[in-house]
């Protein structure tokens, strides 16, 4: 079991500065985050890197606190990390990112 001040890592994602920060600050967040398995702590931080712009991100960082403190172990209509590479994209992924590579 972890302590008090260890924040657990996800599975591809290295846990950012910024959300590491937020959880070291918020014991309450900290133990639910601790409490998640990894690939649900690693589909948090995909999250949270995915935005481009930073006051969305920041944005997104809070969030993750507060919808652990709801009870959210994964983050509301995410498709998922993309970056995993032990399993294959399902066909409806392929299909947004398909959509979104058009847009730009």
């Amino acid at each position: 079991m972890p302590n008090k001040t260890t924040i657990l890592p996800g599975t591809v994602h290295e846990l950012p500065t910024d959300l590491h920060k937020a959880l070291a600050t918020d014991s309450a967040a900290l133990d639910l985050w601790n409490g998640l398995t990894p690939l649900a702590r690693n589909e948090w931080i995909c999250w949270t890197i995915f935005p481009k712009k930073a006051e969305t991100r920041a944005e997104h960082v809070e969030r993750v606190l507060s919808q652990l403190k709801e009870g959210d172990r994964r983050p509301c209509c995410w498709m998922g990390c993309i970056h995993r590479t032990d399993k294959a994209l399902s066909p409806s992924i392929k299909g947004i990112l398909s959509k979104r590579a058009k847009k730009l």
